[in-house]
C-alpha cells in the first residue's frame, strides 16, 4: 500500500509525534494552518469516513478521546476546531481517516 500515513504510522517516514498509543498517532502537520495544528490518524488503514461500519467505528470515538487528552496537554482551553474531510469534493488530499486539531487562533465559520 502507498500510504503516507501507514508509512507514518510503520515508522517508515518521520513526524514531528506528539502522541501514540497501540491504535492511534499524533502529529503536527506539516503544512499547519494555525499556530496549533495536528492530526490524529488511526494506525489501522480506513480510507476516510465513508468506510467507518460497525466494526471499525470504535477507533473513531477513541480518536476524540486522545483529541481531549492532548487538548489538555496543550492547554487549549479556550478551545480548537476538529475537522476531517472524506473524499475530493470534501477537500481530502491524504486517502487515510485523519483529523486535524487547530487551535490558538479565533477560527471564522464557514472556514475560507
Amino acid at each position: 500500500m502507498d500510504c503516507i500515513f501507514c508509512k507514518i504510522a510503520a515508522g517508515e517516514m518521520p513526524s514531528n509525534k506528539i502522541y501514540e498509543d497501540e491504535e492511534t498517532l499524533a502529529f503536527y502537520d506539516v503544512s499547519p494552518q494555525a499556530p496549533v495544528h495536528f492530526l490524529v490518524i488511526p494506525k489501522t488503514h480506513i480510507r476516510g469516513v465513508d468506510e467507518i461500519n460497525e466494526s471499525n467505528s470504535g477507533i473513531v470515538a477513541h480518536i476524540y478521546e486522545v483529541i481531549a487528552h492532548i487538548a489538555r496537554q496543550l492547554d487549549l482551553d479556550n478551545g480548537y476546531r476538529v475537522v476531517t474531510n472524506c473524499g475530493d469534493d470534501g477537500g481530502q488530499t491524504v486517502g487515510h481517516l485523519h483529523f486535524h486539531v487547530l487551535a490558538k487562533r479565533t477560527l471564522a465559520w464557514p472556514p475560507g
